[in-house]
């Protein structure tokens, strides 16, 4: 396991808070961000996909971001990410240039994800673009790679080319492919020059052993404490395969229940007390008698 970066770690792909009336609600956010730093998470990615951020407006997410910031107050090491990848060019500078002007440590950027046959070459000049307009000296831009939900991957060659050209500020991936074999590839390419943050927990360990040098993920709300065993096992070079056997296991019973953000907002609620937030349009709040299933299968899981 590589772990050299100052962002390698583990972190959740943070829930977002809203009322019932689907606005923000940002009063319990740095709490819930606390609660997650008690349970082992190096930072948190807000706004990402598990945040449904691009079902926010640009105000909507810098009033979230900025929010967010509260949880420094208790934990002052805890990372930020921001999700702030759109299929616009300009707002994607303007969402990247607010979040480190408000002092995240990093971004994690979608690609444009409206035309997508737009090929390597005019992947390249997009990002490039945001790099050079919104990324500062000591700040980090990572790339989403979800595929899945996008329809844009991001080939291992556009990432050789953005590294090349940025080697500093285009820091790594968020790897969301749910590909393994992508995993050995990514290290057997880069070794630990990219930073790869692992996206689905069932192969965690595998993608650490591959160079990976952390992970971003959904499930990360409800296991990080097993995800933050398997990360400090791999640092200190032992192993944990009883633990991966039971976030693989986890994973599997939520993968029933996707999408994330719903059954995820029920279950932190169910499980800890927490708030019972809504999602907004088009998704859909999971049924009490779903989640209450859902928590049962978990039992001894989390």
């Amino acid at each position: 396991m590589n772990a050299t970066h100052p962002l390698a770690g583990v972190y959740a792909a943070a829930l977002t808070p809203l009322n019932p009336d689907f606005s923000l609600d940002l009063e319990p956010l740095p709490e819930f961000l606390g609660f997650l730093a008690s349970r082992g998470c190096h930072g948190a990615l807000l706004l990402g996909t598990t945040g449904e951020g691009p079902s926010f407006a640009p105000l909507e997410r810098e009033i979230l971001l900025h929010e967010a910031l509260k949880v420094r107050e208790d934990y002052p090491a805890f990372h930020l990410m921001a999700g702030t990848g759109t299929p616009s060019l300009q707002e994607t500078i303007d969402l990247t240039q607010t979040a480190f002007e408000l002092d995240y440590d990093a971004v994690v950027v979608l690609p444009p994800y409206y035309f997508r046959k737009a090929g390597d070459e005019g992947l390249f000049r997009w990002f490039d673009e945001v790099i050079r307009h919104a990324v500062p000296e000591g700040k980090y831009l990572f790339g989403y790679h979800i595929p899945g939900t996008s329809g844009v991957g991001l080939s291992l060659d556009l990432l050789t080319r953005l590294k090349d050209v940025h080697p500093v500020k285009f820091a790594g991936i968020k790897d969301s492919s749910h590909d393994p074999d992508l995993a050995r590839a990514l290290g057997e390419r880069f070794g630990g020059e990219l930073v790869v943050f692992n996206g689905t927990d069932s192969y965690l360990q595998l993608a650490l052993e591959s160079q990976a040098q952390g992970c971003i993920t959904a499930p990360a709300n409800l296991i990080s404490p097993d995800l933050r065993a398997i990360w400090d096992a791999e640092l200190a070079g032992n192993d944990e395969a009883g633990v991966q056997e039971r976030v693989t296991a986890a994973r599997q019973v939520l993968e029933n229940y996707a999408p994330f953000p719903p059954i995820l907002k029920a279950l932190v609620s169910q499980l800890h007390t927490l708030p019972h937030w809504p999602v907004r349009p088009p998704l859909l709040d999971t049924p009490p008698e779903i989640s209450a299933r859902a928590a049962l299968e978990l039992e001894g899981l989390v």
